[in-house]
Formats: C-alpha cells, structure tokens, sequence
C-alpha cells in the first residue's frame, strides 16, 4: 500500500520532477506534487510525494529529512491526513459578505441642487 509523505522546506524553484527523481533513489515513487499558490501561481514550498511501500517510505525519510535538496534543508515525515475544516463564508460565493443595494435615497438628484 502506498505511503504519502510530507516534504517541506523545498526551494520555490524545485520542479515535481526534479522532487520525483530525487525520492526515487529510495525506491519507487508513485507521485510527486509540489503545491502552487494559486493568487501568485508560484510554489508555497512544500508539496507530497508517494511511495509505493511502507518500506520505500521509511527509507525516503531516512534519506532525505534535514537534508539539501536544491539548497534548502528538507523536512520529511508521514503525512497526516487533511484536517475538516469549516466552510468559507462571504466572498463572491455569498454569506454574509453580501453587497447588498442599500444606499443614499433615490429620486430625483437635481431636487437638492441650487441653481445661481
């Protein structure tokens, strides 16, 4: 069964590639998945990779946690699975984030106006 594993601390300029090839000196790599930041498009330096086995995966984090990959000390363990988390409210998805049409009255504009 295959082991997801958190790697942190990876240089914004690591490619999955690049992170898969490294991790497959410990064995077989199923996937490797750096995270992107999705407002700048750039890596938030951390991502995944899976291990086809318990055994790879171990090795993967003996070989790899505080050490450099792409100048930056690694941090490697067992992911933990995502935590729930509550729904977004507001926004463009509505809530109470709302833009509502209240406002300054109506009619007619030129009523207060003075004309010299």
């Amino acid at each position: 069964m295959a082991k997801k594993l958190y790697v942190g601390g990876l240089s914004y300029e690591t490619t999955e590639q690049e992170l898969k090839d490294a991790f497959s000196k410990a064995g077989n790599v199923e996937s490797a998945v750096i995270i992107i930041d999705r407002m700048s498009n750039r890596s938030k330096g951390f991502g995944f990779v899976e291990m086809t086995t318990d055994e790879e995966a171990n090795a993967a984090i003996e070989m790899w946690n505080g050490k450099d990959l792409g100048g930056r000390n690694l941090i490697v363990n067992e992911a933990r699975p995502q935590e729930v988390r509550a729904p977004r409210s507001g926004g463009f998805s509505g809530g109470n984030g709302g833009g509502g049409r209240g406002g300054f009255g109506g009619g007619d504009r030129d009523r207060n106006r003075r004309s010299w």
